[in-house]
């Protein structure tokens, strides 16, 4: 006969042992999803991504998708107000989320959680050759030009960028023609400023994200194009890391994208020197 103590020590290993065995075996967080790369683009926004898997992120996600050995997958918005809301966080009842990634945000960007930097770039002066600022190599070269000429350039900006706070603080805000970067237009795309507007001679000059830059100046041979890479100045940063997004809380996921970005950083960066971006180290100098 067992004692009472005895009996009750056999009763809780018994109810252990059928506890353990009613759960599933022990799954690690790669085990338990469903091995599609769903990843948030806009479907109109080269250099970065397109419909037609054409841009920077696209390629990136390319190189994601096969080192997971994952399927990858899509869902495009138009990156406008609200992205983040109708992709990386918009998710119905009994439905997965539309996409787990997006493959550019700022660092530090506070809608999604980041991972580590995967690269550097800068604003940049963008101009067409033979057009007398061919000597301008430099911010300090296009600051120094004649008076005259400076005051009749017409300057390309985007609003509420880098780009207009500089032109204020050098008295040259009169020459900017100001585009709108969040155009609800769906058929628009940032690329439109130096592609139609500074190749079609509506503006003299451009200055934008240097990525958008370095890729038009590498695809346009009509005209063909300089570009100069701005240095931040004190109250004015043209410097920004960029990185990865994915949702706040998903601590494993974040940990694998940040493990992508340290082991593939030379074919990361690779891919971002195909599309002639302007790479910088981590103390401002070009790569």
């Amino acid at each position: 006969m067992f004692s009472r103590v005895e009996l009750k020590k056999l009763y809780a290993a018994a109810l252990a042992a059928a506890v353990l065995c009613a759960l599933p075996s022990s799954l690690s967080w790669a085990d338990e999803v469903d091995k599609i790369l769903r990843v948030c683009q806009d479907p109109n926004n080269l250099p970065f991504s397109n419909i037609k898997g054409e841009g920077i992120e696209n390629k990136l996600a390319e190189l994601l998708a096969k080192k997971l050995g994952w399927k990858l997958d899509y869902f495009s918005f138009p990156q406008r107000m609200g992205f983040i809301r109708n992709t990386l966080k918009f998710k119905l009842p009994g439905t997965n989320y539309r996409c787990d990634i997006v493959m550019g945000v700022p660092t530090g960007f506070d809608q999604v959680a980041v991972t580590k930097p995967y690269y550097r770039s800068t604003y940049a002066l963008v101009f067409p050759k033979g057009k007398g600022l061919d000597n301008v190599k430099s911010k300090q070269d296009f600051l120094q030009l004649d008076s005259k000429q400076l005051k009749k350039l017409k300057i390309g900006l985007y609003d509420r960028s880098p780009a207009s706070q500089w032109l204020a603080r050098r008295g040259l805000l009169d020459q900017a023609v100001p585009y709108r970067i969040m155009n609800a237009d769906p058929n628009q795309y940032p690329g439109e400023i130096i592609e139609k507007d500074l190749a079609g001679g509506n503006i003299d000059v451009a200055i934008v994200w240097g990525p958008l830059g370095g890729y038009f100046v590498k695809k346009l041979t009509q005209p063909e194009l300089s570009i100069v890479p701005l240095t931040s100045e004190s109250g004015v940063n043209f410097q920004y890391e960029m990185s990865m997004g994915v949702r706040f809380g998903e601590k494993e996921w974040k940990a694998q994208i940040d493990k992508f970005l340290t082991e593939n950083k030379l074919e990361i960066d690779a891919i971002l020197r195909e599309f002639n971006v302007p790479l910088l180290d981590e103390t401002g100098r070009l790569l």
